[in-house]
C-alpha cells in the first residue's frame, strides 16, 4: 500500500519520478505527489485522484532538478485531500519525506512536535516523522534518521531527503518494502521493482531494519545502530514489455490471457527434481498453510491435494487471524506462507511468529528477493512475472501450479501426474479461446446486485476466488459458498432475480451438486454453470454453461477458475468501472 519513488543521478528528476510513480499506481491511487530539490529550495507539487492529475499540474513547469522523491497514496490516517497527500515537509521547508506503513505512536509524537512550537498541518501519521528528523539533524541526514528511528512504532519504510545535502537522499524500511536500484552515475529507491524496470535491472532489497545512503556515485547501506553492511545485489529478468499492456484494454484481461504461458513457465521449473525440499513433507503431524485474499483461495484448494497426495492434516488460516491467535504451533509443523508479493504484513508476520515457535516455513512467493522469501527456511517461486492488476489471476493460477507440484513431489505416481499437470497450459488456451462466448454471458448480469457463488470440494475455492474477483472489481455483492451448506441459510436469499454461478465440473462430487442446482431452479434462482464440454445434463440445468475442456479431476481448477475471472472483467469493464485499480484497494497490502 502506497508507492514511493526516489532518485538522485544526472538526469531530470521529474521525468523519472513520474513514469516510476504510474508503474506503482497499483499500490495506491488516492492522491499523489513529488518533492524536488530545485535551485537549493524544495518544490512539492501534490494533487487528489491519479497520477494523470499531479502530471496535468506539472505541464509547462520547468523543473531541472536531478534530485527527488515521489509518492502515490492508499488512504490510511487522515482523509483523501492535498494537505494529506505526500510527500510532507518540515515548518521551514527545508526537508520532504515520502512514507509507506503506519506510525502507530504518532499521536503522542505529534503532542511531542506541537509542544515544540511546531504547527502540525496535516492529518497523517507521516508528517511526525519530517518534523523529527528536522528537530535531530545536526548537519548529517543519516544521523539525524538515525536519532528519529528509535521514536517509531510500527510498520513503515519511507525516503527523505534535505536541502542541506544536495544529491543525497536515505531510505529506511521496517515492515514495508524498499528497494534499492543502482545505476551509473544515478541511483533509485521505489516500494516496488515494477517501478524501476524502465531504469535498472539491478536491485538491493533492504531487509528490516535497514537503511540506504543514496547520492549519484553510490549507495551505502547500514543498520538501525548505524553499523555499514554489504549487500550483494539481485538481477532481475523482467523487462519492460511484461509490465506494459501489450495491446490489450486492461492489465487485468492482459494478465488472464498470459495463463497459458506463465503457468507453463512455472510448470517446467518444477518438472525436474533441482528443486528438491532438505525436509520429507511426510515427517510433520500438521502443514498448516497461511495467507490472505486470492493467496488463501489458493491454499485451500493445496489443502486438498497436500491431504490426498502426502496423507498429512492441513489446516488453512487466514494471515489476519493467525497472527493472533494461541494456535499451538511446534517443531512438528510445516508452516507454508503464500503471498504473491513477499510483503503482505500479515502473512510475514504470521509466518515469522510460526517460524520463532520453532515450526519449518515454507513461502510461495512471485517476487525475488521479497522479505518473506529471505526470511523462510526455503523457498517456491511462481514465474508469473510482474502482474499489475490489482485483482489478482495469474499469480493465483501460478501458486496452483506450485501447490500440486509440491503435493506430488514424493507421489509414487508423479510423473504419470506431472504428465497431465503439462497438459493444462494448452487447455486454458482452450478455454480463452471462447472468452467472446462468456463475455455475451456476462453481458446479461450486469444489472445483479447480488451473486451466489457455489461449488463443491475443489470447486468450493474456486467459487469463493470467482466471488471474490466480483467484488473486488465490479463492486457487485457476491458470496462462495460450499454448495452443501446452502440449505444451512444462502437458500433464503434464492428468488427469480439471483444469479446462481455454479462450479460443477464432472468429479467424484458431480451428483450431489446436480441437487443443489435443483433445489436453486425450484427457488426460481438463474443457474450460470462451469463445467466440462459436452455435458448436457448440467447444460439443460443451467440458464448459461460456460464449459471448459475435460481434464483430470484433481486439476479442474486451473481451468474453472478462467472463465469466472473473464465473467467479473467483462462486467466491470461494461459497467465503466477501473478494473486494474479498484476503489479502496492496493495490490500489495503492508499494513494490518
Amino acid at each position: 500500500m502506497c508507492g514511493i519513488v526516489g532518485y538522485t543521478g544526472k538526469k531530470k528528476a521529474i521525468f523519472v519520478l513520474l513514469e516510476a510513480l504510474e508503474r506503482l499506481e497499483y499500490r495506491g491511487y488516492d492522491s499523489s505527489g513529488v518533492a524536488l530539490l530545485e535551485d537549493g529550495k524544495i518544490f512539492v507539487e501534490k494533487k487528489v485522484g491519479k497520477i494523470r492529475e499531479l502530471i496535468r499540474s506539472l505541464w509547462g513547469k520547468q523543473l531541472d532538478a536531478t534530485l527527488g522523491i515521489g509518492h502515490t497514496r492508499w488512504a490510511t490516517h487522515g482523509g483523501v485531500c492535498e494537505l494529506n497527500a505526500h510527500p510532507h515537509t518540515d515548518q521551514e521547508g527545508r526537508f520532504a519525506l515520502v512514507h509507506n506503513g503506519i506510525i502507530e505512536n504518532y499521536r503522542e509524537l505529534k503532542e511531542f512536535i506541537t509542544s515544540k512550537g511546531i504547527e502540525y498541518k496535516s492529518e497523517t501519521d507521516t508528517e511526525a516523522i519530517v518534523h523529527l528528523i528536522s528537530l535531530n539533524y545536526d548537519g548529517d541526514l543519516l544521523r539525524a534518521v538515525l536519532k528519529t528511528i528509535p521514536k517509531l512504532r510500527g510498520a513503515y519504510a519511507f525516503a527523505v531527503f534535505t536541502a542541506f545535502e544536495p544529491g543525497r537522499v536515505v531510505g529506511v524500511r521496517y515492515g514495508s518494502p524498499l528497494v534499492v536500484g543502482l545505476g551509473e552515475g544515478e541511483n533509485f529507491l521505489a516500494s516496488d521493482i515494477p517501478a524501476l524496470i524502465p531504469f535498472t535491472k539491478n536491485i538491493i532489497p533492504l531487509e528490516d531494519g535497514e537503511i540506504a545512503d543514496l547520492t549519484p556515485e553510490g549507495v551505502s547501506i547500514y543498520d538501525f545502530e548505524g553499523n555499514p553492511k554489504v549487500k550483494e545485489s539481485i538481477k532481475i529478468h523482467w523487462d519492460i514489455i511484461s509490465a506494459e499492456k501489450g495491446g490489450f484494454k486492461h492489465f487485468m484481461l492482459k494478465e488472464i490471457f498470459e495463463q497459458p504461458r506463465v503457468v507453463g513457465d512455472t510448470i517446467k521449473g518444477y518438472i525436474s527434481r533441482d528443486y528438491e525440499l532438505p525436509f520429507s513433507l511426510k515427517e510433520f503431524r500438521r502443514i498448516l498453510i497461511t495467507a490472505c485474499g486470492t493467496s488463501y483461495h489458493a491454499g485451500l484448494i493445496g489443502k486438498y491435494w497436500l491431504e490426498k497426495f502426502v496423507g498429512v492434516p492441513v489446516e488453512v488460516v487466514y494471515a489476519s487471524e493467525l497472527r493472533y491467535a494461541d494456535t499451538p504451533i511446534g517443531p512438528q509443523d510445516l508452516v507454508i506462507a503464500i503471498s504473491q508479493s513477499g510483503e503482505t504484513a500479515d502473512t510475514r508476520f504470521s509466518a515469522l511468529s510460526a517460524k520463532e515457535k520453532g515450526a519449518k516455513l515454507l513461502s510461495i512467493v512471485n517476487v525475488m528477493g521479497s522479505a518473506l522469501s529471505r526470511e523462510s527456511d526455503y523457498t517456491l517461486y511462481t514465474h508469473a512475472g510482474p502482474e499489475i492488476g490489482v485483482a489478482a489471476t495469474k499469480t493465483f493460477t501460478c501458486q496452483l501450479a506450485v501447490l500440486f507440484s509440491l503435493a506430488i513431489s514424493e507421489h509414487p505416481e508423479r510423473e504419470k501426474l506431472m504428465d497431465e499437470l503439462l497438459k493444462i497450459p494448452h487447455l486454458m488456451e482452450e478455454v480463452l479461446s471462447k472468452s467472446e462466448s462468456i463475455r455475451e454471458i456476462a453481458l446479461k448480469y450486469t444489472k445483479s446486485k447480488n451473486t451466489l457463488y457455489l461449488g463443491r470440494r475443489l470447486s468450493y475455492p474456486v467459487a469463493l476466488e470467482g466471488a471474490l474477483k466480483l467484488k473486488e472489481i465490479s463492486y457487485v455483492h457476491a458470496e462462495g459458498y460450499p454448495a452443501g451448506e446452502m440449505k444451512h441459510g444462502p437458500i433464503a436469499l434464492i428468488d427469480e432475480n439471483m444469479p446462481v454461478v455454479v462450479v460443477a465440473p464432472r468429479d467424484r462430487v458431480y451428483e450431489k451438486i446436480l441437487s443443489n442446482i435443483e433445489e436453486v431452479l425450484a427457488r426460481k434462482g438463474m443457474v450460470i454453470s462451469v463445467g466440462f464440454e459436452g455435458d448436457e445434463g448440467l447444460q439443460k440445468l443451467s440458464r448459461d454453461f460456460m464449459e471448459v475442456p475435460k481434464c483430470h479431476e484433481e486439476l479442474s481448477p486451473f481451468l474453472t477458475v478462467v472463465p469466472l475471472q473473464l465473467f467479473a472483467y467483462y462486467i466491470a469493464d461494461y459497467l465503466g468501472l477501473d478494473v486494474d485499480q479498484p476503489r479502496n484497494l492496493a495490490k500489495t497490502v503492508t499494513v494490518e
